[in-house]
């Protein structure tokens, strides 16, 4: 169990290695300069210069790289272009963030267990067809559209909910839906497929010889040994759910690190850029990796393999 935890340890890091230099390498390819951004561009050569060498823009690329990587060993993320530091940025954006992602996670998980089961159990029938349209309709539409239609009905169309923003009790609602509807269809999958396996195992039909009532049968023997997979799937689905999040975040004005990500993007804010999807890369690594780890715990089949790997 140790050698299969510290694989993946060292798995993880490897990752989060490999996406902090891709993005360190691709927003210095995003067209326009940041300096033109920060003092308009009919300033002074001079001037441009001046603050080009102050933020270390003028060295060359490599040098630039190895002076990130200096900083990010002692957990040093810098300051922004606007001389604030990205630590108090991240503190201030990220609870926001978190608050969306665990409602949209939560929404997700009520609406993909109760379609699941009953899906599963009416095999067939008309509720699951339905159900299984859900799914595919979750599936295919992206949140850049299912959020401003959403905004269109309920905002506008009835006013019953805020437009956009935190300020209100009902804000998250909007955002939320957009954000876990996608998710919702996946795992509403998920438990219908695996449970249509589980349902057909020997103890499910010992336990309902034995005239235990289909309830018990479905909730409390078949759905606990379906969950194991479902596991999983929620651990890999968070990294797009966070990926979500940039999207419904600036559709909805949340004042969360997604949307500071985009302004970041389009000011050429090349360190803010940089640590958010820094944070949102160890997050997606680090659920992974205990998902990992949960999974080999409860089935010591994976942990071996990953031993003989």
């Amino acid at each position: 169990m140790f050698h299969y935890i510290v694989t993946r340890l060292f798995s993880g890091v490897a990752v989060v290695i490999g996406v902090s230099l891709l993005v360190f390498l691709l927003v210095r390819m995003v067209p326009g300069d940041p300096i033109e951004v920060m003092v308009g561009e009919f300033a002074q050569a001079a001037d441009k210069e001046a603050m080009r060498k102050r933020l270390g823009l003028d060295q060359p690329l490599h040098v630039q790289l190895v002076v990130y990587y200096q900083k990010l060993l002692v957990l040093d993320l810098g300051e922004s272009f606007t001389q604030k530091p990205i630590i108090d940025i991240l503190r201030e954006k990220l609870p926001a963030t978190a608050h969306l992602a665990s409602v949209s996670l939560l929404l997700a998980i009520f609406l993909a267990i109760p379609l699941g089961v009953l899906a599963a159990v009416h095999k067939g029938k008309a509720f699951d067809q339905g159900a299984m349209a859900f799914s595919l309709l979750g599936v295919s539409i992206p949140n850049f559209w299912l959020g401003p239609m959403l905004i269109l009905l309920f905002s506008i169309y009835f006013n019953w909910l805020p437009v956009s923003g935190d300020q209100y009790a009902g804000s998250i609602i909007l955002p939320a839906i957009t954000l876990g509807t996608a998710m919702a269809a996946i795992l509403s999958r998920m438990v219908r497929s695996t449970l249509l396996e589980v349902l057909h195992e020997d103890y499910i039909r010992t336990a309902r010889a034995k005239g235990l009532s289909e309830n018990k049968v479905v909730y409390k023997h078949a759905l606990r040994n379906a969950l194991l997979p479902v596991i999983t799937i929620l651990g890999l689905q968070l990294g797009t759910l966070l990926g979500g999040a940039v999207i419904t975040e600036t559709v909805f004005s949340w004042p969360g690190i997604g949307s500071e990500m985009v302004n970041a993007i389009q000011n050429r804010d090349y360190p803010i850029v940089q640590a958010c999807v820094l944070v949102i890369s160890v997050i997606y690594v680090f659920v992974n990796v205990c998902t990992d780890i949960l999974y080999a715990w409860v089935d010591p089949r994976i942990r071996l393999a990953g031993a003989g790997a």
